[in-house]
């Protein structure tokens, strides 16, 4: 056992010197011998999270310290050993690393897990899984979402060591208009190579992942281990909750910046509009470049509902679509993507389980369930002041600030009502948005508008008007 223990503190001062002292520390320190037997070396880490980030990223370089030492080594076997070591050992399924040849091939049963770089990357953080499907090949660009697409693409095409030319790049839209294909179409294309790391997770998996590095108090190498990330993309932000996790994603976010890494951060709404985010959060998000993915155009639609087609197509050759059918999709489910893929299914579906050809009659007859009224335009907070202070001649920087006139308080009032009116903002919120004014402000204001508009005829009109330019 000595001379296992010699052995092991050679392979350790090899580590060492092979990955240098500082990532040596974070993920080495607390890796243990188990035993030596015959051609394989067991070792066991305290935690889930140090395995599987040492067996996506360091495997084969232990196991080559390993066999400089020992020649005959061929395996390592890596598993979590228990705070308390019983008696009896429980078993765990090792985590397997077989050689390379002698020729420093991989050999057959370590080719098949190395082809696979984002999942390892991954399933070593955690990371939310990915749809194959949702790559830039089966994006479809239109006038909605070009500029997203172009800096989603200028993203994914840029490599270590290159200058981050817009840091974060926030993409916010509706559901269903395209925003998680594009950055899973990043993460696909950033790891297509393996020079970079790209990390995809939601939200939601973000905070699970730093809650469960709390409970198993790695939560420092969860940290170290998020911050070597080459590109963070992070999904539906408007899920980011607690102050200790939006504190952590902070000081992730400001790190990584500082560090020449990119973000990329997806969302339902503009930074400014995420009320549950704190405001250092908001401001640095603010700070890189925000893009909007508009509702989808006639044309868009009709350009995805063929992009659909041709995919089904490739599955069930003799599947097709009538132009006039595609024409009517196109011209009638007006909600989203999600709803002209859903339609191109049903088609799908019905045509081959009921051996028919698609027709008008047909497709009238299973999508309509789809087509639902359009939706009123969504009134931001900054479009009510802009219309505001164009009907009452003042600047929004005076309806911002502390500015008591007549000309000015009247229209200030009108705007926070028309704010509580038209959108879902808090009074709290509208207070922040008009100069960091108090909720109690803001409901005076509400409250004083509506009781002169239901005596005072000129400002009701005045009211009404603004609320149809706005709705426009």
């Amino acid at each position: 056992m000595t001379s296992e223990q010699d052995r092991w503190s050679r392979v350790k001062g090899r580590l060492r010197t092979s990955v240098g002292e500082d990532v040596y520390t974070s993920w080495f320190a607390r890796m243990d011998l188990e035993g030596v037997q015959e051609e394989s070396v067991r070792l066991s880490v305290p935690t889930r999270f140090l395995k599987s980030w040492i067996q996506a990223h360091y495997a084969e370089r232990v196991l080559s310290c390993w066999q400089a030492e020992m020649p005959e080594v061929h395996r390592i076997d890596l598993t979590v050993r228990s705070a308390v070591r019983p008696v009896v050992q429980p078993k765990e399924a090792p985590v397997t690393v077989e050689a390379r040849r002698m020729d420093g091939r991989p050999a057959p049963e370590l080719r098949a897990t190395a082809t696979a770089p984002v999942s390892a990357t991954h399933d070593a953080l955690g990371g939310s899984p990915l749809d194959p499907r949702l790559t830039f090949a089966s994006f479809v660009v239109g006038r909605a979402n070009t500029l997203a697409h172009a800096a989603a693409r200028q993203v994914a095409e840029g490599r270590r060591g290159d200058p981050v030319m817009f840091n974060p790049l926030y993409i916010h839209a509706g559901v269903g208009l395209g925003k998680t294909h594009l950055l899973q179409a990043v993460t696909w294309a950033g790891n297509s190579g393996s020079e970079r790391k790209v990390l995809y997770l939601t939200a939601e998996k973000f905070m699970y992942g730093f809650v469960a590095a709390l409970k198993t108090q790695t939560a420092l190498a969860f940290k170290e281990a998020l911050r070597g990330i080459d590109v963070l993309v992070i999904d539906d932000l408007q899920f980011l909750q607690g102050k200790s996790t939006q504190a952590e994603f902070c000081h992730t976010l400001n790190a990584l910046i500082d560090a020449g890494r990119q973000v990329v951060i997806a969302a339902d709404r503009p930074p400014s509009d995420l009320e549950s985010l704190d405001d250092r959060v908001r401001s640095r998000l603010a700070g890189g470049l925000v893009v909007e993915m508009g509702s989808l155009g006639e044309d868009l639609r009709l350009g995805i509902l063929k992009s659909r087609v041709a995919a089904a197509r490739a599955h069930h050759a003799s599947f097709d679509v009538p132009e006039e059918v595609l024409n009517y999709l196109a011209r009638t489910i007006t909600h989203n993507g999600r709803d002209l893929e859903g339609a191109i299914n049903r088609l799908l579906a019905h045509s081959k389980l009921n051996n028919q050809p698609v027709t008008l009659e047909m497709a009238e007859r299973e999508v309509r369930d789809l087509i639902r009224p359009q939706e009123p335009k969504r009134i931001k907070i900054e479009d009510i002041q802009r219309v505001v202070a164009r009907q009452y001649n003042v600047s929004r920087s005076d309806l911002l600030s502390s500015r008591r006139t007549a000309n000015v308080v009247r229209p200030r009032q009108v705007a926070m009502y028309l704010a509580k009116t038209l959108t879902l903002r808090s009074l709290p919120e509208i207070g922040r948005r008009f100069g960091g004014r108090d909720h109690t402000t803001v409901l005076h204001a509400v409250r004083k508008i509506e009781a002169l508009v239901s005596k005072d005829t000129a400002l009701s009109e005045e009211v009404e008007s603004l609320k149809r330019q706005l709705q426009e």
